[in-house]
């Protein structure tokens, strides 16, 4: 009954949000201020409906350089509504072209002045790329990526892609880590309480003087610390909730090293 009503809440307030949304997009279309203030139009008032509990450590995220390039692991749909508390002013995201046929979100996305990429398209996507690199080179904006390309189910940390780390060594601007614990295994809508979620962010990793020769090292770097954050993460909700982490061993987490792959 709790699930069901909530479904329904978060379906009303995901059509409302989107119809603000739009608005504010078109009374000030592409500021790319916009991406912040919808976010939290989508999550401060699902912290409630959903009601989970969340504790956020983002200084580094707040103090961010003026241009950077902000990566986060990505679990679910629900990220929207979780990591939507804590984007940073004047923040865009990368997004795949098809979510422009979204009813009011895609519009909303595309009015906020995010990036939308053809991924099936090789030459396009390498100009939004090439484009997006500039925006972090002339304009005192940031770009958010998720570097796994897809959802991991809140399983461990897929390989990264190259493009949030080649866009940020050919920018020459530092990369900022954002960890959300796992939470999408965990998330029970039909109890009061639905979960514990922390959101941490680590210090900027600067790439001034990078050379895309450099970018394997730093993608495995990026990845290592993010996901010694996730399991220090769920090792502190497992024990406020008198549970036991599982411990990832050495052999299973050299099997998933990351790939250079595109």
């Amino acid at each position: 009954m709790l699930l069901s009503f909530r479904m329904l809440l978060m379906s009303v307030h995901f059509l409302m949000a989107g119809v603000l949304g739009v608005l504010l997009g078109l009374c000030r279309p592409f500021n790319p201020d916009n991406s912040r203030l919808c976010a939290r139009l989508y999550a401060l008032p699902s912290k409630w409906i959903m009601g989970y509990k969340l504790k956020t450590e983002v200084g580094p995220l707040m103090d961010k350089p003026q241009s950077c390039v902000v990566i986060a692991n990505h679990q679910s749909n629900y990220d929207l509504f979780i990591f939507g508390n804590v984007v940073p002013r004047r923040t865009v995201c990368i997004g795949k072209k098809s979510l422009k046929w979204v009813p009011l979100f895609g519009q909303l996305f595309w009015l906020a002045g995010n990036v939308l990429i053809d991924r099936g398209n090789a030459q396009k996507a390498r100009k939004s790329m090439l484009t997006t690199t500039r925006t972090l080179q002339e304009k005192d904006t940031s770009i958010w990526v998720f570097p796994e390309g897809t959802r991991n189910l809140g399983k461990t940390l897929l390989p990264f892609k190259k493009g949030a780390f080649q866009m940020a060594i050919t920018a020459g601007v530092p990369i900022v880590p954002v960890c959300v614990s796992t939470y999408s295994q965990h998330l029970k809508l039909n109890r009061w309480h639905s979960a514990d979620i922390q959101i941490r962010s680590l210090p900027a990793i600067p790439t001034a003087g990078m050379t895309l020769d450099d970018m394997p090292r730093l993608m495995e770097m990026c990845r290592e610390q993010m996901r010694d954050c996730i399991e220090a993460m769920d090792r502190e909700v497992m024990a406020k909730q008198g549970r036991h982490a599982p411990v990832q061993s050495d052999s299973k987490r050299k099997g998933t090293a990351s790939h250079p792959n595109l």
